[in-house]
């Protein structure tokens, strides 16, 4: 009954724009983001407070209850009273684990402040500098917790001066993120300050937290907290100074309420006209303005089918109501509406703007699609692609032990996928593997882990093996691809992508699908491209390549478009080195002679002759590999600097910077996700067992030369390709 009461407390207070908060907590892995959330659901009654703290709630997936870790973005709606006003905050968990960065990066579209949670003892560490970095990328408003202040005590043994001074270094620190990430205008506005109450202190794990202006309000000297933690009445914290309200009070005082946040964050997130009228409401965040919802996040509920969550931009989401999927372009009608306690659903009759929605009957949608009443199928613009900081770079084969089993096992891969866009599913109709990519080798267990759960299929595995992308370091061509029947030629050539582009496309500034005058106003501005050349391109892939057509007048061209492209798509999904995906390439169609009988100019005769160019034209032009280089943060004592430091030269590290921390030497530096195999075993050995360390994606960088040809005869012989290197004339005879 109690939940039943709040539930339909919320949904009224949702109503009222001004009284709502959309937050999320964000954190290095293991600083306590998910702890934290308990103490929070405990102040809004839903947890009891012996549970809080060790219940991890919103770890409701049971693995992530087993790792104590969590992998997967869930959300929550909490009542709180802010100086006797009440107010709905729309509560999202995220994973601090690097492999689980897309689902920050989704969860952050639903957001307006981030509570960036930080471990008082590890201080700011690379993932924290990520989260942060995504979240005002996003233009998400960051505040900060600094959590295990118990450990400066027990463990560390300082004084409140020294806690104090420890305090100030880890606000400097933080302030430094948002001054080397966020954009000019909110440089010194988003900068956390003690005095303003910006920043919270306290151990989400026994309860208790403190803003400076609650301290001063209730006469508190931080003597008071160490003598409770030495003389072990350290449990009264939590009655004189329960977290939530410190937390919570902080939240509503300065976080941004939708309508003052979307002012600012829709001209960011939407290349649209902002003087339209879906424009105009949308700044608003007005409930009676066009439906638009961001997805954010998709489920496949074994009862109700998907379930798409993302954030309500403008309008009211009711059941019945016709929308349109613009990324999907296909239309759908919401079945259900209802909001997100934690695991649970609770059916609404509607849900305004401003708020997080949970819809059934959108089969079709996927992270990151725009959802719009169908009334403006036409006019609507969609929201900017989520950029995913990393990329998958670790593989593995997947089969079921028994063969009758790979119907299911497809179709709980697929869905997986749709869940998780930064998992790749790829099946090689050449070899019959199943293969799927993921972040990292945890990224994987917790894929496989996942799997069994829903099937109960028992399946077997290969070895973990790095992906490599396949690119080339200068340009050649064109090169004459002929169909089969000698009946269509086409003229291709191909070059690298600059680095302006690349960055471009990373970023998700310049993507398939997009708005082609845009797009050309981007590339001729930020990366020197032509205007013929912008205005040219006909597709981009996943794996950022490009195709343009520079062709004039050629009869015919338009019917073999769409089969030119899939062909394109086709040959650079496995590229002719060893089958790897290929990178940052530009594919240039210069002329074409093609069939005037449509029976003569099938997809069977252009695929061919357009991969044979393609192909022959890449092995013309300096081909390489690529390799996913991760960047590590190290920090070690002194005294066991010199053995972290060999173990970063044995695997072909290389160091960036070094500086000494506290007691600690902090060491950033670069290594191949090849030489990151069996990392923590050699790591611990060398310093035994004193190093604690921290990897994330960087970038893709060129496989050393004196390696390169082995590599490549050994991913091929892995593959069952033949042991060769093949040539251009492979290709195109001469």
């Amino acid at each position: 009954m109690v939940k039943y009461k709040q539930t339909m407390e919320i949904l009224k207070l949702m109503r009222n724009v001004e009284q709502v908060r959309n937050i999320g907590t964000l954190a290095h892995v293991d600083h306590g983001k998910t702890t934290t959330s308990d103490s929070l659901l405990m102040g809004a009654g839903l947890l009891s407070p012996k549970t809080a703290g060790r219940a991890l709630a919103l770890d409701y997936v049971e693995i992530e209850q087993l790792r104590q870790m969590t992998v997967k973005a869930a959300n929550i709606s909490l009542y709180h009273e802010w100086k006797g006003k009440p107010y709905v905050i729309n509560l999202v968990d995220t994973p601090g684990h690097v492999d689980f960065t897309g689902h920050v990066t989704r969860s952050l579209r639903m957001m307006d402040g981030g509570l960036i949670v930080v471990d008082a003892v590890e201080g700011v560490m690379t993932q924290t500098e990520t989260v942060t970095r995504q979240a005002l990328a996003e233009r998400v408003r960051p505040l900060l917790f600094i959590n295990k202040v118990d450990r400066l005590i027990r463990e560390l043994k300082l004084t409140p001066k020294e806690i104090q001074n420890r305090f100030i270094s880890i606000v400097r620190d933080f302030n430094q993120l948002i001054e080397l990430y966020a954009e000019p205008q909110f440089k010194d506005k988003w900068k956390v300050d003690f005095k303003k109450g910006q920043v919270a202190f306290g151990s989400a794990l026994h309860k208790w937290g403190l803003t400076l202006p609650i301290a001063v309000e209730k006469g508190l000297k931080f003597d008071y907290i160490v003598d409770a933690y030495l003389k072990g009445y350290y449990e009264d914290l939590a009655k004189d100074f329960p977290l939530y309200i410190a937390l919570l009070d902080m939240v509503v005082e300065h976080v941004p309420n939708p309508r003052e946040a979307q002012k600012y964050r829709v001209p960011k997130l939407w290349s649209g006209d902002l003087e339209s009228e879906i424009g105009k409401a949308m700044l608003e965040c007005d409930p009676n303005g066009p439906t638009v919802i961001c997805v954010s996040k998709v489920v496949v509920d074994p009862h109700a089918g998907l379930v798409a969550t993302g954030r309500i931009f403008s309008g009211t989401a009711r059941p019945g109501e016709e929308v349109y999927l613009l990324n999907a372009r296909d239309e759908g009608r919401i079945l259900q509406v209802s909001l997100y306690m934690g695991p649970y659903r609770e059916i609404a009759d509607e849900i305004s703007a401003g708020n997080i929605v949970a819809l059934l009957g959108l089969d079709k949608a996927r992270a990151g699609e725009t959802i719009v009443d169908i009334r403006y199928r036409d006019v609507m613009v969609p929201f900017e692609r989520l950029a995913y900081v990393s990329e998958p770079v670790v593989t593995i084969a997947i089969e079921p032990k028994r063969s009758s089993d790979l119907p299911k096992l497809v179709d709980a891969l697929r869905k997986l996928a749709i869940e998780d866009p930064t998992l790749k599913v790829h099946i090689n109709e050449e070899t019959g593997e199943y293969l799927i990519s993921g972040m990292g080798t945890l990224h994987l267990e917790i894929v496989l882990w996942e799997l069994n759960q829903r099937t109960g299929l028992e399946v077997i595995t290969s070895p973990p093996v790095v992906v490599y992308r396949e690119t080339i370091r200068k340009s050649a061509g064109p090169f004459e691809g002929k169909s089969p029947n000698k009946h269509n030629k086409l003229y291709i050539s191909v070059e690298p992508l600059n680095e302006d582009t690349l960055k471009l496309l990373v970023e998700g500034k310049i993507y398939d699908g997009q708005d082609w005058r845009q797009r050309a106003k981007i590339l001729r501005e930020y990366a020197g491209w032509d205007a013929q050349e912008a205005r040219g391109i006909w597709a981009i892939d996943e794996n950022l390549n490009i195709m343009v057509d520079l062709t004039k007048g050629v009869q015919h061209l338009r019917e073999i478009k769409d089969t030119i492209i899939q062909a394109f798509r086709w040959a650079l999904s496995a590229g002719p080195l060893c089958q790897e995906p290929a990178r940052g390439v530009k594919v240039i169609l210069h002329d074409a002679v093609v069939h005037e009988d449509p029976a003569h100019r099938g997809p069977a005769q252009i695929m061919p002759a357009t991969k044979n160019a393609i192909f022959a034209g890449f092995l013309s032009a300096k081909p390489t590999l690529l390799e996913p280089i991760l960047l590590i943060d190290i920090r070690v004592p002194q005294e066991q600097l010199s053995g972290a430091l060999n173990v970063l030269n044995r695997r072909r590290g290389r160091i960036k910077s070094m500086e000494q921390q506290g007691l600690l030497m902090r060491v950033i530096g670069e290594i191949p996700v090849s030489e990151t195999f069996n990392l923590a075993d050699d790591m611990r050995s060398a310093t035994i067992g004193k190093a604690f360390w921290s990897t994330q994606f960087s970038h893709w960088a060129p496989v050393p030369e004196s390696m390169l040809t082995d590599l490549i005869l050994k991913i091929r012989e892995r593959k069952g390709l033949p042991k060769r290197i093949p040539k251009p004339e492979d290709f195109i005879k001469p």
